[in-house]
């Protein structure tokens, strides 16, 4: 979008806060850059150019606004959306990928040289995949020097900083402010209220945004021991690279209230990616809902509650496990399965604020499991241990950075997986926004009452209108029936 420089003025005159994130103003004559709804008076025409991305104003030398903070905006549809190479790979670098295996790690799982990730990087975005992981570690920095009383040698060394030089380097190139100026001027007021050793954070979105089939679904489906619903917040225990934590999400009008512990700081950008994805809060419901609201017979839906997102995962591979312990059960007896799985494989951690008690076991974790402790059919035990074994060994790959056509030839190989499991795998944990279930019950009961077509092969074919955002279609859809997943819970 950047290119189109007229759209691009017009959402900067308009502070139209829907395009933040898709592009970033620079002011050739302030040397700054601003998301496009800054509420200082726009500078002439004439004098603003504009970027793709935050690492791209800084790297041609463009400090952020103070004001409006552009380094906290929602991130680009586009990286959530795609499932080109340039947006794998943008998920890849969010998630800690080029920080901790640096830029051959990078373009090794994206499965390119490190020229040709380089290459296409720096051709949309203007920056590298050096200069994007850069860009991320002051975003990092920032965060934690605002909400935390750390040492700026601590905060140097989890945000991802080789020296206590280029952090002070880092920081005041980016912000024109030096740490400790910047932990000075932190107004009060700007994070919640956090118990010692708990970050709080504001996870901004695109407005609007209904939380009720995100959290209810979220919580309906919460898997005892991992996840809760307590105090108006769903919480949930996160297994990550340097360690793992627990972090409480709890819905606002305009961010997502985010609390997290965490073992290992340098944990932090990777955590706050994945609940990112799991409330898919970089979506732009301004696209979704406005196709949808195409078709007369999903109008009124999306009239009635706008704004809906697909709840999706901070695990793939947990949420494929999960996926076929769902099979053809109840969400009551699904649960129950996990939670076994969980208390028998899972490790223990403490929560002192609640009442987790288990990380969802890994595939390797899993791999001593006895398919015959499990109480279900004999030929869904041997879809799990066939699904586990895969995921081990890497027969199928389901990160943030995997390619989803393959990993769905991938899945759809195993035996017992069939095209329902696969397509709510895309749909929630690979992020595909337009995964679609034509054989889902719920779903086919919702369209027959609505008047669609309800045989799966119609289905697919009055779908078509509502391409590339069917997996959004379902959930408004699955909003038509009074199940705990489409309320927010109460406590």
């Amino acid at each position: 979008m950047h290119t189109d420089f007229e759209r691009c003025l017009r959402a900067v005159r308009s502070k139209d806060a829907r395009f933040d994130g898709w592009f970033y103003t620079a002011v050739r004559t302030t040397r700054i850059y601003c998301r496009p709804s800054c509420p200082v008076v726009p500078p002439k025409p004439e004098n603003m150019t504009f970027y793709p991305s935050a690492a791209a104003a800084q790297q041609a030398g463009y400090r952020a606004c103070k004001r409006c903070r552009p380094d906290a905006s929602p991130g680009s549809p586009q990286w959530d959306e795609r499932a080109d190479c340039v947006a794998r790979a943008m998920r890849l670098i969010a998630d800690g990928v080029v920080d901790r295996e640096g830029v051959p790690g990078l373009a090794a799982r994206l499965g390119y040289s490190t020229r040709q990730v380089e290459r296409q990087l720096l051709a949309e975005l203007g920056a590298g995949p050096l200069a994007l992981a850069r860009a991320q570690r002051a975003q990092t920095a920032r965060l934690l020097i605002e909400t935390t009383e750390l040492p700026m040698a601590d905060v140097a060394f989890a945000a991802g900083f080789a020296s206590i030089r280029t952090f002070n380097d880092t920081v005041r190139e980016v912000f024109a402010l030096a740490p400790t100026e910047l932990r000075r001027r932190a107004r009060p007021g700007t994070g919640a209220a956090a118990l010692p050793g708990t970050l709080a954070l504001r996870l901004p979105f695109r407005q609007p945004l209904c939380p009720d089939n995100l959290f209810g679904h979220l919580a309906a489906t919460a898997v005892p021991g991992v996840e809760e619903w307590r105090d108006g917040a769903y919480r949930r225990t996160l297994a990550l690279p340097y360690g793992h934590g627990i972090v409480a999400l709890t819905p606002r009008a305009d961010h997502i209230e985010c609390r997290l512990s965490l073992t290992d700081l340098r944990d932090l950008a990777g955590a706050i990616a994945r609940c990112r994805r799991m409330l898919d809060l970089d979506a732009d419901p301004e696209a979704v809902d406005g196709l949808l609201g195409e078709d007369p017979v999903l109008a009124p839906l999306v009239r009635k509650a706008p704004g809906r997102r697909v709840p999706r995962t901070v695990d793939a591979d947990e949420f494929a496990v999960r996926a076929v312990l769902g099979q053809q059960v109840s969400t009551a007896a699904a649960r129950t399965h996990a939670g076994r799985l969980v208390t028998a494989y899972g490790r223990k951690i403490d929560d002192p604020a609640g009442g987790l008690t288990h990380l969802f076991p890994a595939p390797a974790e899993l791999a001593a499991l006895d398919p015959e402790t499990l109480a279900m059919p004999r030929t869904r035990r041997a879809t799990l241990t066939t699904m586990i074994t895969a995921l081990a060994d890497g027969t199928v790959q389901l990160g943030v950075g995997s390619d989803r056509d393959r990993a769905r030839a991938q899945l759809a190989a195993l035996p017992g997986v069939g095209p329902w499991t696969v397509e709510c795998i895309a749909m929630r944990a690979l992020g595909d926004p337009d995964a679609f279930t034509p054989t889902d019950l719920g779903l086919r009961r919702a369209a027959a009452g609505l008047g669609l077509p309800a045989t799966p092969a119609a289905l697919i074919r009055h779908s078509a209108r509502w391409r590339p955002w069917r997996a959004y279609a379902v959930q408004y859809l699955w909003a038509t029936d009074d199940h705990p997943i489409n309320h927010l819970p109460t406590d």
